[in-house]
């Protein structure tokens, strides 16, 4: 029989999507383990192909998006997740989770900072796949829809030309196809040199099916929504990197 590659979701206190998230990658052939940050050891990782940071408020984002979460995983593991993207595994975080990891430097620079409306915006929105050979992204089209749910998912540079360089180079992986929070460029995700990490602040595990979008009529005959199809591209990359292995 064949195994079924494995994702490890981390938890942090506030993390609050991770069974939402667990259940789609479940739904397209992972097996999952959910693990507190407070049991976290570099062993976890061993035999793991996926790690995700899912979304939610770690530690209430008392200090900024993401700073407590990166300085105690830093603490409990070192720098084991550079050695486990260096060593062919998969990262991937999802609106805290991407927070997190911009703050553990595993994303081309940048911050995510309150959005320049000053509120949490709840809202589904447009994006732009602007890499369809993204592990993540492949079986995405031009253009789909994902909710969003963020205070704090404005991404900006220190230089508003890094941002523009993003878009050049491909690490500016999904934007939004208007001004949604007033990120640069309307970055919505970015991804690393090696392609295998990937965050995004819009919410993929929230539109698993065709039912969970807004409109009934979405889709016609469609049963999958478009978050099945973010999470089905990773399962094949995944799955297509170990058999070569």
């Amino acid at each position: 029989m064949e195994e079924r590659p494995c994702a490890v979701l981390l938890k942090f206190p506030g993390t609050n999507c991770d069974a939402e998230t667990a259940h789609a990658l479940e739904t397209v052939g992972f097996v999952t383990e959910t693990v507190p940050i407070s049991a976290l050891k570099p062993e976890t990782l061993v035999g793991v192909s996926l790690v995700v940071l899912s979304g939610g408020f770690s530690y209430g984002d008392y200090v900024m998006a993401g700073k407590l979460a990166k300085l105690v995983t830093e603490q409990r593991i070192g720098d084991t997740l550079k050695e486990f993207r260096d060593n062919g595994g998969y990262l991937l975080g999802i609106c805290n989770g991407f927070q997190i990891l911009t703050q553990l430097d595993l994303l081309p620079e940048g911050s995510l900072v309150e959005n320049s409306s000053g509120r949490f915006q709840c809202q589904w929105v447009t994006l732009e796949n602007k890499a369809p050979d993204s592990p993540f992204l492949s079986q995405l089209p031009e253009t789909f829809e994902f909710p969003i749910a963020h205070a704090e998912g404005r991404l900006v540079t220190a230089e508003p030309g890094e941002a523009a360089g993003y878009l050049e180079s491909g690490a500016a992986a999904l934007t939004y196809t208007e001004d949604v929070n007033g990120s640069f460029e309307q970055i919505a995700g970015l991804q690393d040199e090696t392609g295998r990490v990937f965050g995004l602040m819009p919410h993929p595990e929230r539109f698993l099916r065709r039912g969970d979008h807004y409109d009934p009529d979405w889709g016609g005959d469609e049963t999958w929504g478009s978050g099945y199809y973010l999470f089905r591209s990773l399962y094949e990359s995944v799955t297509s990197s170990d058999e070569n292995e």
